[in-house]
């Protein structure tokens, strides 16, 4: 009996120690394996976690840039382009009782047209109860199939008419589950101030930097605006925002540092600072009041002459700067995204490139008494057409004139002229200063969005490319490379860079100021004088007599293009691009100005619809700068 409790005692402590080594083994490799898969296999899910316990990671944003402009009467500055502090309004769904009554509540605020109204005792009518359902998505309804189906047609009419906003919004406060929803960005302080009253639990609000351009009678194309690309990211587009957005917008900075377990740094831990920099300032070459009235000048004009669109430009011949410059139709940078058709962004004046028509001829007479192959009495017989190649070229009056002087070619602007000049000076010698004066390449003004235009067909063999070419047709320019290359003839037949940007204020207090580039002298000063003389015969004795000023010399020309067609060869018949160029007062010229219509209906000449609105703009900006006449008063 011994003996047998002896081997069981034994054996039971035997079991014993083997059971305890199994537990201890078991546990041993369980604790390797989690381990293994906390340090190796999860381990920089563990790191990142500790990393957000530990480390404050915040980027700095740096504040973007202003632009100016000046007033040359008063010599002060005024900012065109700022930031403002503006609200981005958020809501939590869930805490929010009545959705429909907040969305009605909000939407009054915010303007939104509103589907239904409330009755008197603050209750929704069935009609809308049902519409909220049918937008909302849901099934269950008390109310028959028949009045469902009719409701259903009544806010699918109302969708396609308006109220979206509404819609958007209700969907949003109406999700019970979800903890965000945004609302509504670029709030200003008032409109904030009465979401606020409306003491809504759940809406919320944050303040961040807008864009705001206080000129709002300037004009949207030089400034562009800033809109959010892809990753939601603030970005210039358009006009200085876009081509300065980099200086502007400055480098973001940040703080990367470990904090204890409450959130305080850490005196001895890792601490990396990279401080923001601040976006700088740009000062334009623009004044602000030769700019507001010089753009509602050309308003009115494409509004009374019937036209698709317009462009200003007025040049300082002297040294390039840009006085001001518009295009028609234009937007409120403050409000770009209203904008129907994103082709508005576009300024005309750099952009759209068109047949200058007769305008050109100044510029081709020019280059053909530069070399010497005619003067201003040189004399040709107009018959009334010439043959070139294939083709017949004939006068847009139809008229046979008989003997006529080169001035009368440009005071008469007939076309079989030009074909002769172009005929004395040669093909090469033509393309040279076409090329000279700066067609078919960029200007370099700092805006963006410029084109080259084309002159492509000089580089055909045919002569009808060139006898075309002599009087504008069958090349394309821009409106700026147009007054530019006028502005050279002002300048002594020397070209200037035009420049847009006055000074570059870097954020750190250092100023760039921005001289004047001379690009090449395209004529002699002589040659100059002599066109500017001619060019003023033409406002005297020709065409554009309404582009003259009373006491003062004023030189320039008129251009009346056909519109290409826009799907199809050809022109249209019904419309026209009236353009004139010119610059005052002609012994020293202040300005050089282009006003050009584009597709024109109500006239069918330039000198009965470009030439007038110049001769208004030129006369303001005479008495604006203080130019004393040059001539009896009458």
């Amino acid at each position: 009996m011994v003996g047998n409790k002896g081997r069981n005692s034994s054996l039971s402590h035997a079991w014993r120690l083997k059971a305890l080594r199994f537990f201890f083994s078991t546990f041993v490799i369980v604790l390797i394996f989690r381990l293994f898969t906390l340090q190796v296999i999860n381990a920089s899910f563990y790191d990142a976690l500790a990393s957000g316990q530990h480390n404050f990671y915040k980027e700095l944003f740096a504040e973007r840039g202003s632009i100016f402009v000046r007033d040359w009467k008063d010599g002060g500055e005024y900012l065109a382009a700022t930031n403002e502090p503006r609200a981005f309004v958020y809501a939590n769904p869930r805490k929010i009782e009545d959705p429909i009554k907040v969305a009605y509540d909000i939407s009054k605020i915010l303007g939104y047209e509103i589907i239904y109204e409330r009755d008197s005792d603050s209750e929704v009518d069935e009609l809308s109860l049902i519409a909220d359902e049918l937008s909302l998505g849901i099934e269950e309804s008390t109310n028959d199939g028949a009045e469902l189906a009719e409701v259903a047609e009544v806010l699918s009419e109302e969708e396609e008419e308006g109220p979206l906003e509404y819609q958007l919004l209700l969907d949003r406060l109406s999700k019970e589950d979800d903890p965000y929803e945004p609302i509504a960005r670029n709030i200003d302080e008032k409109t904030l101030e009465e979401l606020l009253a409306l003491e809504i639990d759940g809406l919320g609000y944050v303040l961040e930097a807008a864009r705001s351009y206080p000129e709002t009678n300037l004009g949207g194309h030089i400034f562009g605006f800033v809109g959010q690309d892809n990753n939601s990211q603030k970005v210039g587009s358009y006009g200085i925002e876009g081509y300065f957005n980099d200086f502007l917008a400055g480098v973001n900075g940040y703080l990367d540092t470990e904090t204890d377990a409450s959130g305080r740094w850490i005196g001895v831990g890792t601490r990396n600072f990279e401080p923001a920099v601040d976006g700088g300032d740009l000062l334009l070459t623009i004044d602000r009041t030769i700019q507001y009235v010089a753009c509602q000048k050309l308003r009115e004009g494409v509004e009374t002459y019937d036209a698709d669109g317009g462009s200003l430009v007025i040049i300082e011949p002297s040294t390039g700067k840009i006085m001001a410059m518009c295009s028609a139709p234009d937007f409120d940078p403050n409000k770009y995204n209203e904008v129907e058709d994103a082709s508005v962004y576009n300024n005309s004046a750099i952009f759209e490139a068109y047949e200058p028509g007769s305008v050109f001829k100044s510029l081709v007479m020019a280059g053909a008494i530069d070399a010497g192959d005619v003067t201003p009495t040189t004399t040709y017989e107009d018959t009334g057409e010439v043959q070139v190649d294939e083709y017949t070229i004939q006068n847009s009056d139809l008229k046979a004139n008989g003997i006529q002087t080169m001035t009368e070619v440009l005071e008469k602007s007939l076309n079989t002229g030009m074909v002769f000049v172009m005929r004395e000076m040669g093909r090469d010698a033509l393309k040279d200063y076409i090329e000279r004066f700066g067609f078919g390449m960029l200007s370099g003004i700092e805006l963006n969005t410029e084109s080259s235009g084309t002159i492509a067909s000089l580089d055909e063999f045919a002569e009808s490319y060139f006898a075309t070419a002599s009087y504008g047709q069958g090349i394309m320019v821009t409106p700026l490379q147009l007054a530019v290359a006028y502005a050279a003839l002002a300048n002594g037949g020397q070209l200037m860079k035009p420049y847009i940007v006055e000074e570059v204020r870097y954020s750190n207090g250092t100023v760039e100021e921005r001289k004047p580039k001379v690009v090449r002298q395209v004529v002699s000063k002589k040659t100059a004088t002599t066109i500017g003389a001619m060019l003023v015969a033409v406002v005297e004795n020709g065409h554009a007599s309404k582009a003259g000023v009373d006491g003062y010399y004023i030189g320039g020309k008129t251009g009346t293009a056909q519109v290409a067609k826009s799907n199809s060869r050809g022109y249209e018949t019904d419309k026209v691009m009236a353009t004139f160029v010119g610059s005052g007062p002609i012994e020293d010229p202040k300005f050089t100005m282009l006003v050009l219509l584009n597709a024109q209906r109500a006239v069918p000449w330039a000198a009965d619809s470009a030439a007038p609105i110049f001769g208004d703009i030129a006369d303001f900006l005479l008495q604006y700068l203080e130019v004393a006449p040059t001539r009896p008063v009458e």
